[in-house]
């Protein structure tokens, strides 16, 4: 028994044995055939490196449509190479905001408008009641010397005949005329200082006659004040045909008294804003100086990149502006100088439980970015960012031929944050069209192309799948 047990584990190990001699042979052969592989492919000829447009890239319209491929005709233009720097909306002095002072001391008694309301020009603001001593004895001066003039010019009648008769000296009526005269140049002086306070010719006329003046109502600034505005304004638009503008009142902004509250002849009582005239104020450092010097001189254009967005309820923004004046001081804490661009400002109005109001679409403080011209570069080829791809020093564009996209290599002269600038040298010739963005994603689609050895006449798709042109 014993022996029949030996005999039959001597079977089995020989079996095992067996088992893993064949295990190690297959795994041999499997490493050989992968070496062998290995080595035919190494020894294969390599594709050789692509020529500039000799290897194009076939795309279909599919594909271009899902990389949002988009190619124009390339024509030659006129490029300003562009600085970039701050800038902030301000209020133009002297025109964009004014304040309405009271004429004579007096205490406020009606308040006819409230921020946010609009005001037409001579329209009434506050009525004062007059508690001012000067005032009333200018006017009770004036009543005096009016009436002495009736009196007097009654006199002159009466004694006329008898001068003639002889019963009166001729001296005496000649006395008489100079007094009316002393008295119409005092009643001059009376109404010219009640015009000056502020008094409107009618009740001028009033308190002559006897009927003096107690309240007085301030008016909004006139007509001639809105022209002000209408000259800032064809002084922003120099050059340029002059658009259609809505009629305009005044914004009352700020109101700085209270009923019964008693003001001084020259106080301000509130402050009217015309902001349809502003200025955009540019900061460069004193290396940029020369630079905006020789945009100011030589009118080179200015874009403004503004915080609001173009909207379809607004008129298109600004596209270029021009400088308009460069200051002649350096702020000491910063060391930067400012430069300022007029601005038109945009506006609609409103009307809110039977008041009309208006919304600005531009207002002091707001910040924009400002590209400031300076060097002008005629004859050149611009391109946008995305149109451009770069490996090393080489920068490339694609021309299209129909579903063909050749790869060329430029000459960069100048490249901002969005534009590219290639010269007019025959590379690239007028009328070609030139892929204007998705360069990249071509490129990428030229290397998968050359790296499978497929020819150019392969439709390549957006997903990598490919099939012979048709």
């Amino acid at each position: 028994m014993t022996r029949r047990k030996l005999l039959l584990n001597a079977v089995l190990a020989l079996a095992v044995v067996g088992m893993i001699s064949g295990m190690g042979v297959y795994v041999f052969n499997q490493w050989q055939a992968r070496q062998a592989a290995g080595k035919g492919a190494s020894d294969a000829p390599k594709p050789a490196a692509v020529q500039d447009g000799s290897t194009p890239v076939r795309v279909s319209s599919e594909a271009r449509k899902n990389m949002g491929l988009v190619s124009q005709s390339l024509q030659p233009t006129t490029y300003y190479r562009k600085i970039d720097v701050p800038g902030v909306i301000t209020d133009r002095p002297g025109v964009s905001d004014r304040g309405v002072v009271a004429p004579v001391t007096g205490i406020v008694t009606q308040i006819h408008a409230y921020p946010g309301n609009l005001v037409a020009p001579n329209a009434p603001l506050f009525s004062l009641r007059l508690v001012s001593e000067s005032l009333h004895a200018s006017q009770l001066e004036l009543f005096k010397a009016t009436k002495e003039i009736e009196i007097a010019r009654q006199q002159r009648e009466r004694l006329e005949g008898l001068a003639v008769s002889g019963g009166v000296p001729g001296s005496r009526i000649i006395e008489i005329d100079n007094q009316i005269q002393r008295m119409e140049v005092s009643v001059q002086a009376y109404r010219q200082d009640l015009a000056a306070r502020g008094l409107p010719p009618d009740r001028i006329d009033a308190a002559a006659q006897g009927e003096f003046v107690t309240e007085i109502v301030v008016r909004a600034p006139g007509e001639q004040a809105l022209k002000v505005a209408e000259i800032a304004l064809t002084a922003a638009n120099e050059g340029e045909p002059e658009p259609e503008r809505l009629p305009f009142s005044f914004e009352l902004q700020t109101l700085k008294v209270e009923l019964g509250q008693q003001v001084e002849a020259g106080e301000v009582l509130c402050n009217l804003a015309d902001h349809r005239a502003l200025l955009i104020e540019g900061r460069g450092f004193k290396k940029d100086m020369p630079l905006i010097q020789k945009a100011a001189k030589e009118r080179f254009p200015i874009e403004v990149g503004f915080e609001v967005s173009e909207g379809a309820d607004w008129p298109a923004l600004p596209k270029q502006l021009w400088i308009e004046h460069v200051a002649n001081l350096i702020d000491t804490p910063s060391r930067t100088f400012a430069f300022y661009l007029p601005l038109e400002n945009q506006w609609q109005a409103y009307n809110q439980d039977g008041q009309e109001r208006l919304i600005w679409r531009f207002r002091p403080g707001d910040r924009v970015r400002l590209f400031v011209a300076v060097e002008r570069i005629d004859n050149v080829f611009v391109l946008p960012q995305a149109s451009l791809v770069r490996e090393g020093p080489e920068a490339y564009v694609f021309r299209q031929n129909g579903d063909l996209f050749d790869r060329i290599t430029v000459h960069v002269l100048h490249e901002d944050s969005t534009s590219v600038v290639i010269p007019n040298d025959g590379k690239l010739r007028k009328g070609s069209f030139i892929a204007q963005n998705a360069a990249a994603s071509l490129n990428r689609v030229l290397k998968a192309q050359l790296a499978s050895g497929q020819p150019a006449n392969i439709h390549v798709h957006a997903d990598g799948t490919t099939h012979e042109a048709h």
